[in-house]
């Protein structure tokens, strides 16, 4: 079992494309992170719910790993916690490289399943001309590679804090590698 750091947690009660960091955030079992504009059973992605408002939340809590800033930093675009985003930023661990249904136990408390990748969209571009190109590429074969976090759905509650341990859970059976949701 592998292990992280949460560095720092972000929520907002509206739709906009950055989230202002706080002290803590309350993951709700089955719903996402208490207050976020993202929370809930179905759906609440704009784009998702123009197509389909009835189909499961899959993207109840978006984690980033903090390593993705340090990269895009050294190619001239600053970002910090929540600019992206994402409600949990994570240190220390490969979150692209976990499997579908990872469970990550973060805290004394909250539980999160992995679901998939976050699939980037033209909106970080309007963070920041350029930055998509950082955060989606191409692989030696010409597969495409997001790396723009991933998605998961919260199975147990908690308060979440910056400095939590964050321990992973593999799943039984073959690794089934992350695909966009």
């Amino acid at each position: 079992m592998s292990s992280g750091t949460v560095t720092a947690v972000s929520s907002n009660g509206e739709y906009s494309f950055t989230k202002p960091t706080r002290a803590s955030i309350r993951l709700l079992a089955g719903l996402g992170v208490e207050g976020d504009v993202h929370a809930g059973v179905t759906v609440k992605h704009r784009s998702r719910v123009a197509r389909d408002p009835s189909q499961p939340n899959l993207r109840q809590v978006h984690l980033i790993h903090e390593e993705l800033f340090a990269e895009v930093g050294a190619a001239g675009f600053p970002v910090r916690p929540g600019d992206l985003g994402e409600n949990i930023t994570t240190g220390g661990m490969d979150l692209l490289g976990l499997p579908v249904g990872a469970l990550l136990r973060i805290g004394d408390e909250a539980v999160v399943e992995v679901t998939g990748l976050r699939n980037p969209c033209l909106q970080i571009d309007g963070f920041q001309d350029g930055l998509l190109k950082q955060v989606v590429g191409r692989d030696e074969e010409g597969n495409l590679v997001r790396r723009a976090g991933i998605m998961s759905v919260v199975r147990a509650g908690g308060v979440v804090c910056p400095g939590d341990t964050i321990k992973v859970e593999l799943p039984d059976g073959p690794h089934r590698p992350l695909g966009p949701v």
